[in-house]
């Protein structure tokens, strides 16, 4: 019998890497499936998603094998499998989507209706999505293989950009959605809310789609100097000074064309007193009040039907105060939910071989072991300015 070892979550703020069944060509609910494929994962990424769980910030069960941002090496091939072989390298994108339901055939493969039996959508490794094992290990199973796997066109130009290529399964093509669902153009102004991985992607994809000026807002410093780093302008939100104030200090006025939240439900306020203090509603309130009449703001940053440990009643269910007749006077676009990452990856996957892009430079891609990852959850709940990316296999550092 093969062996797998993977990162289980063990409860709030602890996850531990254990040995785990090696992957089958089985759903969920242990039925055989032919259209899956097993990976030989060569990168796996830790997300803030991970860590809202970790946090115990959701309904998430002990003994949950965690993972949805996957690069791997198929390894085995179920029979109905007819466009990939065995060391194909593939990234997986982390929305498990059938492609024959209305919605995948629609590119909504954020939300197929196929394959998750209580909502719609589903991700490997996450709470209230169907139970698909995680891929923070050694080997995964991926299903639908022939839709969902994005095939690298050449070994080895893979992998002298497994860096850049590791961040196509999530972060790259969430922060580009935010930033196309925004409106951001050629010529445009941009607010990112959020200077984390997802962030800044977004802010990388904001200047990928040509935006004039891409300003990036945060409560923490060190975030704030990387981001400055790389090249964007930034706003320092513990600072007593408005929003509306910092941004006309850039701009010579307090509005954006194109604003995008990448901070989600676990959002903090403004301010010195309120920078310590959660407050849900605060990225989207501010957001609506800096974005110009007739803006767009995307929304990537996640937001949960059930928060066990948020600040209030209304909050644990999901239910934020957010100033909604404001974005309806101003008439603002809004745009949610999980991306589809397939309506993105192809093209951001040429934009990396073709040189357009440096994610990995942008959202600072630190390379750890399988061994290295609970260290890892650690250091970026602690805020720093890194995306932690885990090589069970010695494969990026042999790259």
């Amino acid at each position: 019998m093969a062996e797998n070892r993977g990162v289980v979550y063990m409860g709030p703020g602890k996850v531990e890497i254990q040995s785990i069944p090696f992957p089958k060509l089985e759903d969920p609910r242990g039925r055989k499936i032919e259209h899956a494929v097993i990976l030989r994962v060569v990168s796996t990424n830790i997300c803030g998603s991970d860590q809202h769980m970790v946090r115990g910030r959701t309904t998430a069960a002990v003994g949950l094998v965690l993972g949805h941002e996957i690069t791997g090496e198929v390894i085995e091939v179920g029979r109905d499998v007819e466009t990939l072989s065995k060391g194909d390298l593939v990234s997986v994108p982390f929305n498990v989507a059938c492609g024959r339901c209305r919605t995948c055939k629609e590119q909504h493969t954020g939300v197929c209706l196929s394959v998750n039996p209580s909502r719609a959508g589903g991700a490997y490794g996450y709470v209230d999505m169907s139970g698909w094992i995680g891929g923070q290990a050694e080997f995964v199973m991926v299903p639908y293989a022939d839709f969902n796997l994005l095939k690298f066109p050449d070994r080895d130009r893979a992998m002298a950009k497994i860096r850049d290529l590791t961040c196509l399964s999530d972060i790259l093509p969430t922060g580009y959605h935010g930033a196309v669902t925004a409106g951001v153009r050629p010529g445009a102004t941009v607010y990112i809310a959020g200077a984390g991985p997802v962030g800044m992607a977004a802010a990388a994809s904001a200047r990928l789609l040509g935006g004039a000026v891409t300003i990036v807002g945060d409560v923490n410093p060190v975030r704030l100097a990387h981001a400055r780093a790389v090249g964007f302008e930034t706003i320092d939100l513990s600072q007593d000074a408005s929003l509306s104030d910092q941004i006309a200090q850039i701009l010579g006025t307090p509005e954006v064309d194109c604003a995008v939240d990448c901070v989600g439900f676990e959002a903090r306020g403004h301010g010195h007193a309120g920078a310590s203090h959660e407050a849900p509603a605060t990225v989207l309130n501010s957001l609506m009040e800096i974005t110009r009449a007739a803006g767009k703001i995307g929304i990537p940053g996640l937001y949960v039907t059930d928060d066990p440990g948020a600040v209030d009643p209304a909050a644990k269910r999901g239910s934020l105060s957010i100033r909604f007749g404001l974005g309806w006077a101003k008439s603002h676009s809004f745009h949610t939910g999980q991306t589809p990452v397939m309506k993105y990856n192809r093209d951001l996957m040429q934009a990396i071989l073709w040189d357009r892009i440096n994610v990995a430079e942008v959202v600072n891609v630190q390379v750890i072991s399988l061994d290295g990852a609970p260290s890892g959850y650690g250091e970026f709940d602690a805020g720093v300015p890194k995306k932690f990316v885990i090589d069970p296999h010695n494969m990026l550092a042999a790259a």
